[in-house]
């Protein structure tokens, strides 16, 4: 799997502290997202400037199918989530002046029952509702834990 880690709109990204760049394709970014509250959240990042959905090209908008189609494969191989929501919010942005929205979904694995990793047990606490009525703390993962999150994603994502 040959990423470009150099990506330039990856280093935009940064900013917007989506995560750590897990994979990607054409058109897309898939970055481990910093919070895991749901193991194995992601954020799929579109990898040039765009603000809104109309302005997808049509082999972005195919590209991303397919993106949608290999991330829930590899998620459910190695977790076992229930169902996923995909979020595409950019709400964030709009508090900053001038606003930077930049087009990225939410992918949020949702689990029914509670999942083991690594001897850390990952609740879903308001599973069949948004995850926005989840008022926890962000869950604080070693480097080497997300590390091994990536690691049992990539095993099972065919890009």
């Amino acid at each position: 799997m040959g990423f470009k880690m150099e990506c330039e709109y990856f280093e935009k990204l940064k900013d917007h502290q989506f995560g750590e760049l897990l994979a990607e394709t054409e058109h897309w970014l898939i970055i481990l997202a910093p919070d895991q509250r749901n193991l194995g959240t992601c954020v799929v990042a579109l990898k040039r400037d765009e603000t809104e959905l109309s302005g997808l090209e049509n082999s972005e908008w195919a590209d991303l199918a397919g993106v949608v189609k290999k991330m829930e494969s590899a998620l459910r191989k190695a977790f076992n989530p229930t169902h996923f929501n995909w979020g595409c919010l950019m709400n964030s942005s709009y508090q900053e002046d001038p606003p930077g929205p930049h087009l990225h979904w939410h992918f949020i694995p949702r689990y029914r029952e509670p999942v083991e990793f690594r001897g850390e047990r990952f609740d879903d606490p308001c599973f069949g509702m948004s995850t926005m009525h989840d008022r926890r703390e962000m869950v604080a993962l070693s480097d080497e834990f997300k590390k091994d999150i990536k690691s049992k994603i990539l095993e099972n994502l065919e890009i």
